[in-house]
């Protein structure tokens, strides 16, 4: 597997919803390492081994003191370009510093985010392999595509919260309305011909165009895509209508500029750098008023002693004045804490999601 620790390039791609529920759910399977299918030449659907080697030795020696021992993997669970791979990039330096070993940043995307996890729920849990993601492949993805991977992925072992990052629903080139009024106008006039994109299937920004859909009773396709970096290039290229996706500065640029055009946002307030531009709360929305949560995390059975170390070593590394002013800057809430507190948040989110699934079955189809 390719390191990318500082320089990835940016790829494209997107899949439409014309394929339909039974496609999309056959992908998510696939990202989860059980078969790749008719998409895929014969040798791709041989069973992968992971290359990380696991003895218990290894294990031994990460829970007496000894780790780190060699390079730590950090995988960014999304597409390079994107707010996370960002931020696990400006993580990696001092956390290597801190550690006395290499931090190489490896991208792992696919499946919303269940590629890379589905990838860390199968490394050694020896502290040399850790994973970068928003909370939702664990605590909203299980809901809807069931799946005998989601079962390592609610064995991950949480390290620490890192941010919260806001959610910007925006309009592209190819829609002609001014505001979110027109947005659901145009959708009951015309139901299913707005295409809605997100950074994929059961991620932050599908459950924000899902409870749209189901509150306004409304009929939008969604356009899934693997990250927030491909799908801001399409949508500057004006191949769907609406995009909602984690707030990044680059985006927001292209607001300012007037290639895009922010409607609404998903955070607490409004973003300092967009005060007209109100909540989807304030628009009556206030279950699709969602942030993204991003962590660190590690794999099952990872000792506690290295979970604290890590934990100890990421909440001062992200309380320094340089970090948090990158936060700031990024319109990214602080949300380190606790290994507890984080799996806190993650069993609310779960009971959360679960009642939204359960309430509206079809929401993610």
């Amino acid at each position: 597997m390719t390191q990318r620790p500082f320089a990835p390039k940016m790829p494209r791609a997107a899949t439409s919803e014309a394929a339909g529920v039974h496609r999309r759910r056959l992908v998510l399977a696939a990202g989860f390492g059980l078969g790749l299918g008719a998409w895929a030449p014969a040798s791709a659907q041989a069973p992968r081994r992971e290359a990380w080697p696991a003895t218990e030795r290894e294990g031994a020696n990460a829970a007496s003191g000894s780790w780190p021992s060699r390079a730590i993997r950090l995988l960014v669970v999304y597409p390079p370009g994107g707010v996370s791979d960002l931020m696990a990039r400006a993580l990696a330096e001092p956390l290597a510093a801190a550690l006395g070993q290499p931090v190489l940043v490896e991208h792992r995307p696919g499946a919303g985010g269940s590629v890379g996890l589905d990838a860390l729920s199968r490394a050694p849990a020896d502290g040399h392999t850790l994973a970068f993601s928003a909370i939702s492949p664990i605590t909203l993805q299980p809901q809807v595509v069931p799946a005998a991977a989601h079962e390592r992925l609610q064995s991950l072992a949480p390290v620490t919260g890192v941010m919260r990052t806001p959610v910007l629903v925006t309009a592209t080139p190819s829609f002609a309305g001014r505001d979110f009024d027109d947005v659901l106008a145009q959708a009951r006039a015309r139901p299913g011909s707005l295409r809605w994109a997100s950074s994929g299937i059961a991620t932050t920004g599908h459950l924000v165009l899902a409870q749209v859909r189901a509150l306004a009773d409304v009929d939008i396709t969604h356009i899934p895509y693997q990250g927030g970096g491909p799908q801001l290039n399409d949508a500057l290229a004006g191949h769907f209508e609406l995009l909602s996706t984690n707030v990044a500065a680059q985006q927001l640029r292209y607001v300012e500029s007037g290639r895009l055009r922010a409607l609404a946002v998903g955070a607490p307030h409004r973003l300092a750098a967009l005060p007209r531009v109100p909540t989807l709360a304030e628009l009556g929305f206030e279950a699709a008023n969602r942030d993204s949560l991003f962590g660190i995390f590690a794999p099952p059975a990872t000792p506690r002693a290295v979970v604290q170390r890590l934990n100890a070593e990421l909440v001062r590394i992200l309380a320094t004045p340089p970090m948090r002013e990158r936060l700031r800057q990024s319109y990214n809430l602080p949300a380190a804490g606790s290994a507890d507190d984080l799996a806190r948040e993650m069993a609310l989110d779960r009971e959360r999601n679960a009642a939204l699934v359960a309430r509206d079955p079809g929401a993610f189809e």
